[in-house]
């Protein structure tokens, strides 16, 4: 007979706070309803791989300094290579010297640490920084804006092309706020011993003693567990920021563009991140293998079977659908031995408003053992004069 186990909502609520961790957030644009003035968003859960908002997340955008970022990746896998140390030193050019923009102070033909060129850089958004490593590692900017388009194809920053190492303005600089969301996702995958540069609140060089730009990091719109990134600036980009978050085991990436002053991106960046972990929640439902229902069992040396899931599910949900979250089981009653261990038995079917139903196996949480012929037909007759009460219908 075919079983089905439906789990009330107050038992599902209950089950959620006892047994599900409920601390996160995903999906698309339609979990997360949001206006926000700026031009290019996206916002993104590591754990999940997903997009929690976009807007314009594929249109072209200039990345004005976020563009060091990829300078900083690239740095990061020489250093991990080996064919670059922390101290080395680079010699200051004259091409580095004069750079306008935001600098680090570097002097005029001198030699600097890798360390040092490596924090004005990520610290300090230093241009004099960013032209010191590439030239340093590549030989000229030329050829290492080369080479950053190389490590953007191969990290699958299909709409990304880069002109230079600081992200000074150029007309054929481009790339897309989910591109960058892609290097993001790298860097802090890839390098977490120098990814750890990018939390670092001020940093002083040649006596001259500046403070990270990102207001995730620093002044009154910073934020519980922010860790990095970069914020970006030119007159045709407007005001950016690449910036992440790991609060509570769970990371969240901003990238927002286009904004009209710092303090705008200060406050909406905030405004954004805090919606993204207020409003969304992750389940993490059967990570303990909790016995979810009890089968009979037919000819077998135990007459009953705990089943549990076959893997944990984890899936995000906004919290206004908390309530609205329905489980099922299904499963043939009873179950004919042998059965081995994890065999599947059964379906679970989870069903999230506004999202697709979600099956998972139902299996056996151990085995049971056929009986023997002669215990068979006894076992037989007496299922045949006493067992209905076995088929239980379970609504």
């Amino acid at each position: 007979m075919l079983l089905i186990k439906s789990l009330n909502s107050k038992f599902i609520l209950l089950f959620l706070l006892l047994f599900f961790i409920i601390n996160s957030n995903y999906c698309f644009a339609s979990i997360l309803n949001i206006e926000t003035p700026a031009k290019q968003v996206v916002i993104y859960d590591h754990e999940i791989d997903e997009v929690l908002f976009e807007k314009n997340s594929n249109s072209f955008m200039k990345p004005a300094s976020m563009a060091k970022v990829m300078t900083a990746y690239i740095v990061f896998d020489r250093l991990t290579d080996g064919s670059v140390k922390l101290t080395d030193k680079f010699l200051v050019s004259e091409k580095a010297w004069k750079k306008g923009g935001s600098r680090t102070f570097l002097e005029l033909n001198s030699l600097v640490l890798v360390e040092d060129l490596l924090r004005g850089l990520i610290v300090q958004s230093g241009n004099d920084a960013a032209i010191a490593l590439a030239e340093g590692i590549s030989g000229s900017e030329e050829d290492f804006a080369r080479e950053m388009n190389q490590y953007a194809h191969s990290l699958g920053m299909s709409s990304t092309h880069f002109t230079n190492s600081t992200g000074w303005p150029h007309p054929d600089l481009q790339t897309t706020a989910i591109d960058l969301v892609k290097l993001t996702k790298k860097i802090i995958l890839d390098f977490p011993e120098y990814y750890k540069l990018f939390l670092e609140n001020e940093y002083t060089y040649n006596n001259i003693k500046q403070p990270n730009r990102n207001p995730f990091l620093v002044g009154r719109y910073r934020i519980n567990g922010a860790d990095g990134l970069k914020t970006g600036h030119t007159n045709e980009s407007g005001y950016g920021l690449i910036g992440s978050v790991n609060r509570n085991g769970r990371r969240i990436t901003l990238v927002v563009n286009g904004l009209s002053g710092q303090t705008q991106r200060a406050k909406e960046s905030k405004r954004l991140i805090e919606i993204a972990y207020r409003e969304t929640y992750l389940l993490k439902l059967f990570f303990k293998r909790n016995i979810l229902a009890t089968g009979n069992v037919w000819l077998g040396k135990k007459d009953t079977i705990d089943l549990v899931a076959e893997k944990p599910l984890t899936t995000l949900i906004s919290r206004p659908m908390l309530r609205k979250v329905k489980i099922n089981m299904q499963w043939n009653d009873p179950i004919k031995a042998p059965i081995k261990k994890k065999q599947v038995v059964g379906k679970i079917f989870v069903e999230i408003p506004n999202s697709e139903k979600i099956e998972i196996n139902l299996v056996a949480s151990n085995s049971v053992e056929q009986l023997g012929p002669f215990s068979k037909i006894k076992s037989a007759i007496n299922y045949l004069l006493f067992g209905s009460n076995a088929l239980t219908n379970y609504e």
